[in-house]
């Protein structure tokens, strides 16, 4: 049977006995919030997990299951994105997929271009990452179609690294049913392939995606069974094996913390501190497994369920302290950077919501100098700069004019 935010809400408060006063005043929020939710009005995913939260439920409970309103407009993929569709999804026959080539590009060749493409995602140019996967994937597919024998294979996980290269940053860039799409062929290759890390460093990019979609529950359990799947060997692990299994932990604790599963999510940091521990300093690995943990980053991403329960003077506290400090930063190593930034995020939202505003935008200015692409696609860093604008009382600087620019926010 389906449900609709308002009711799931108004049924778990009746449960509770309270009355719209009293669940407002348990949430922390105002009754006018409440009011305009039970009335069959939105509420962002915050909101509604501070409601969860007070009532004693999962957030996910509390979503509405009821059809979706129509589509009113098809905005489409635009000009950037419409040849990677069509390198991504090709059409589908009663053979396999038709490619242009007449003869298999060199695997090491379409490696180079991942590779050189990785990095490029990783200096903020999605532009240019957006422009060389349509060739890419091309490459990759004409690789399998037109190779035999034991090169099929390597070909095969080739193309799992492109797939998987498309969905990463399918999901950056909320192509989320793209993104979907390209990281389950590339799942699927790895293990065909039989190459099982390959395939669960798509596993946490499968469970960014789905925490992306507020998919909390799905999002905990695979990364909890893959988890389990690839735990290492604590006296033997390689340092990839350690940071892939810490990278999966932390999925779990992101979900569990944002679906109101404390106990599972401070169970999860435990063991991702563990990891972190056994590496001793940053792992950042974009060649074999992909991947980026260690100290600070596990840190970073602790202080990040402290952002989620509201606690923002916690936040800000542990911020520049510990292994995410300046002698931690040193001794460790630093996280990637966009682990760095979404931390720096997190504190510039919880200046923000202390009426520290300079500080805020300090934060976002920083973040702004070195990952402006990164900062644009943020959804928090809009609403940290719409409160910004809504909150101050004195007469905006320039610095936040021209970031409201930057992030489109207007105000």
């Amino acid at each position: 049977m389906s449900s609709s935010l308002q009711e799931n809400v108004r049924n778990h408060r009746r449960r509770s006995g309270w009355s719209q006063e009293q669940l407002a005043e348990e949430a922390g929020l105002s009754v006018g919030v409440v009011r305009k939710i039970e009335q069959g009005g939105n509420a962002q995913v915050e909101t509604i997990h501070m409601l969860a939260r007070a009532l004693g439920t999962t957030t996910s409970s509390l979503f509405a299951t009821e059809a979706p309103e129509p589509i009113r407009a098809n905005v489409g993929d635009g000009p950037k994105l419409s040849e990677l569709r069509r390198a991504l999804m090709p059409p589908v026959g009663l053979r396999e997929v038709i490619v242009e080539a007449d003869r298999a590009p060199a695997l090491a060749s379409i490696q180079r271009d991942i590779d050189d493409s990785h990095a490029l995602y990783h200096a903020d140019h999605y532009d240019s990452v957006a422009k060389k996967l349509p060739a890419i994937l091309r490459d990759a597919e004409a690789a399998v179609t037109l190779t035999e024998g034991d090169d099929r294979q390597k070909a095969v996980v080739v193309r799992a690294g492109a797939f998987l290269l498309a969905g990463k940053y399918l999901t950056q860039v909320r192509r989320y049913d793209m993104a979907y799409h390209a990281l389950s062929l590339g799942i699927r290759d790895a293990r065909d392939a039989d190459k099982t890390h390959i395939a669960a460093t798509g596993v946490v990019g499968m469970a960014w995606l789905l925490l992306r979609q507020d998919r909390f529950d799905e999002a905990e359990r695979l990364a909890t069974v893959t988890a389990e799947e690839i735990e290492p060997r604590m006296s033997s692990a390689t340092a990839g094996e350690l940071a892939l299994w810490g990278e999966l932990l932390q999925r779990v604790a992101s979900a569990a913390i944002r679906n109101n599963r404390p106990d599972v999510a401070r169970d999860a940091r435990r063991m991702t501190h563990t990891a972190a521990s056994a590496l001793g300093r940053e792992h950042v690995d974009f060649r074999q497994h992909w991947t980026t943990f260690g100290p600070a980053t596990a840190e970073a991403k602790a202080i990040e369920d402290l952002a989620l329960i509201g606690d923002h003077r916690g936040v800000i506290s542990r911020a520049d302290e510990g292994p995410v400090g300046a002698k931690g930063l040193q001794k460790f190593g630093r996280p990637s950077a966009n682990n760095w930034d979404r931390h720096r995020l997190d504190v510039a939202r919880a200046h923000a919501k202390l009426g520290s505003h300079q500080d805020a935008m300090d934060e976002l200015s920083t973040i702004k100098a070195s990952s402006p692409e990164w900062l644009r696609h943020q959804s928090m860093a809009r609403r940290v700069m719409t409160e910004i604008l809504e909150r101050r009382k004195r007469t905006l600087t320039q610095d936040m004019r021209d970031m409201a620019t930057h992030l489109r926010v207007s105000g």
